[in-house]
């Protein structure tokens, strides 16, 4: 560390030695000379700390960007937390968090990018799907960002491939768009007699396009109907359940989507009213009373994300990290919504399940 220097070692206060006063000076001249030197030493020692203070290193900021709310999002937050501190960095000690919350609505996030990249933040976390990701990108060049995106990154330009993503980004890929297809012939399997199944997606998101043409190709593979019904606000969810209800399908499929996770304290009693199987993205809504969830661990890639993130502020570059794919994919089963809508889950089916919420 830098030694400090004492202001009194410098030239701004007189040097009195003991028993020495300027020749011809007088007594009361005298008291007012050591009034004045007490004063400034007084006021030293208070400005001292603070010159040593406004000399230590700056605390590194990062910036967290997502579609979403912080409400729904409270449980992916520790996790991302948790991933910084297994590098080292804990939020308050020795790193600062900038939040910004788009709360469902994709058009705010350039505003909320340009302002992260106008502070200057050291590293960007642009979560809660890819949109965050591609806002960032379209606002700066130069700060390092980490990504979560459901669909290839490479097709959506956000890196140049997955083992060297080049330039300042890097990221995690959940492979929302390929599981959607899965998760159809899991409910399939759930309800093998259905033929009319409804699909609810967000047509705002980036990968939408993707998702519709996995579940179609799905659908048409088992010679089964779908339909699909978009929606990516509350009001829009509200008409789009309106709409289903009507459809009358047999079973529904909740596409992978952060907006649509998000809303889950919203559609999961819409599917209770219709009394529909349903299977989702996570297990969130399987934990709040959904009936059946099929994917990635979200926790586990927020962890990742943070994880990232840490290491980007040691000094790693984004170019040299690889894109990170999930390796385990969690089915999830909840009993009591199955006992609640009368339908009984096929052995085989329940002997996969990762968990069963009895």
């Amino acid at each position: 560390m830098r030694s400090q220097t004492c202001p009194l070692e410098h030239d701004t206060v007189p040097v009195l030695r003991r028993g020495m006063i300027p020749y011809g000076t007088d007594q009361m001249a005298i008291g007012i000379a050591r009034r004045e030197f007490i004063s400034v030493l007084g006021g030293a020692a208070a400005i001292w700390p603070l010159a040593t203070r406004a000399q230590q290193p700056a605390m590194p900021v990062i910036g967290f960007l997502t579609s979403g709310s912080a409400g729904p999002m409270a449980y992916l937050v520790p996790a991302f937390r948790a991933g910084l501190g297994e590098t080292g960095f804990t939020e308050g000690r020795n790193v600062a968090i900038e939040y910004r919350w788009a709360d469902n609505q994709y058009d705010r996030l350039p505003a909320l990018a340009s302002d992260l990249v106008s502070r200057k933040v050291a590293v960007i976390a642009a979560v809660g799907g890819p949109a965050s990701g591609l806002a960032v990108k379209a606002t700066n060049t130069s700060i390092p960002f980490v990504f979560v995106s459901g669909t290839d990154p490479v097709k959506l330009g956000l890196v140049a491939s997955f083992n060297r993503p080049g330039g300042n980004a890097t990221g995690v890929n959940i492979l929302s768009t390929a599981i959607d297809a899965k998760r159809f012939g899991l409910l399939h399997e759930l309800v093998p007699a259905a033929t009319k199944f409804a699909c609810l997606v967000n047509p705002n998101s980036p990968e939408t396009d993707a998702q519709i043409s996995n579940v179609q190709e799905a659908a048409r593979a088992i010679g089964s109907e779908v339909r699909f019904f978009k929606a990516s606000a509350e009001r829009e969810i509200d008409e789009a359940f309106t709409a289903i209800a009507q459809f009358k399908p047999d079973a529904l499929l909740v596409s992978g989507d952060p907006i649509l996770n998000f809303q889950r304290a919203q559609i999961i009693p819409l599917v209770a009213r219709n009394a529909l199987p349903a299977i989702y993205e996570g297990r969130a809504f399987a934990e709040a009373g959904g009936l059946m969830s099929y994917g990635p661990s979200l926790t586990e890639i927020y962890r990742q994300v943070g994880t990232y993130v840490g290491l980007i502020l040691k000094g790693k570059k984004p170019a040299d990290l690889p894109i990170v794919q999930p390796t385990v994919l969690e089915l999830i089963i909840n009993l009591k919504t199955a006992k609640m809508l009368g339908i009984e889950i096929p052995p085989a089916l329940l002997a996969r399940a990762d968990d069963v919420i009895e």
